[in-house]
């Protein structure tokens, strides 16, 4: 392989890290001002989709700073956990999940939905939307470079 072609994948690899930083920068300063601004309560599935998104913030600047390769290796799982409770909290929200399987409490129901942006669009859709775009560029990440 060629220097320039070593170079390019570099930048390229780079720009995905990056892209996944960016969108978890944006959720994480979108969380906190849907809580901090705004006054909404996040629920309990909020915080477990928080506690899987905040560590992304710093672990993609990290894997990025020089960048680190093996990047998907810790941060794929929990993009992949937080998307998890991010569909359990939508479907919650949706009205599929038995009021009995609900984790949340009378005081802050997770099934309330508190803010509709164009009118269906919800807090957990947004949730899903940033990680399924953060493992979706894991994924061609690692197709890329571990090929």
């Amino acid at each position: 392989m060629t220097d320039n072609k070593i170079k390019t994948g570099s930048q390229q690899g780079w720009g995905l890290i990056f892209a996944c930083w960016l969108i978890a920068m944006a959720a994480l300063f979108g969380s906190l001002f849907f809580s901090e601004v705004m006054g909404l309560k996040p629920c309990v599935l909020c915080w477990w989709q928080r506690i899987f998104i905040y560590p992304l913030a710093v672990l993609f600047l990290v894997g990025m700073l020089p960048l680190d390769r093996s990047v998907v290796r810790y941060t794929l799982p929990l993009a992949v956990i937080g998307l998890g409770f991010a569909i359990y909290h939508y479907l919650v929200y949706s009205g599929f999940i038995p009021e009995s399987l609900q984790p949340c409490s009378e005081d802050l129901s997770c099934a309330d939905i508190n803010l509709e942006l164009m009118g269906f669009v919800t807090i957990p859709m947004l949730s899903i939307f940033a990680y399924s775009a953060i493992i979706a560029l894991l994924l061609i990440f690692r197709k890329r470079f571990f090929q």
